[in-house]
């Protein structure tokens, strides 16, 4: 009887790399209402009172504070949405973005 040989078919699988992320920061300013602040982490962030409370504070007292981590695309979409915000209402608001370490 012939022998028959069989080789185990090798499947590689790609190897997905997970997005890099990126934070948004807030930087305080001495004009823009923190009412306003709050009221813009609130809307764009989906932050609690509390929270929006907390990073506008922090903001507030070391300047600048992260918001929160994204990735890029998400990131710089929420900060450009949250400036702008505060362009609308004729505040100097300013997110930014930089890539997480």
């Amino acid at each position: 009887m012939p022998e028959t040989v069989t080789k185990p078919r090798t499947r590689t699988k790609p190897q997905t790399e997970r997005p890099k992320l990126y934070k948004v920061i807030l930087i305080n300013d001495d004009f823009t209402p923190r009412e306003f602040v709050v009221t813009v982490l609130k809307a764009e962030f989906r932050l609690s009172e509390d929270q929006a409370q907390r990073v506008m504070i922090t903001a507030h007292r070391r300047g600048v504070c992260v918001v929160a981590v994204f990735t890029k695309d998400v990131a710089e979409t929420k900060a450009t949405r949250a400036t702008d915000a505060g362009k609308a209402k004729g505040y100097p608001l300013l997110f930014t973005t930089e890539p997480e370490e």
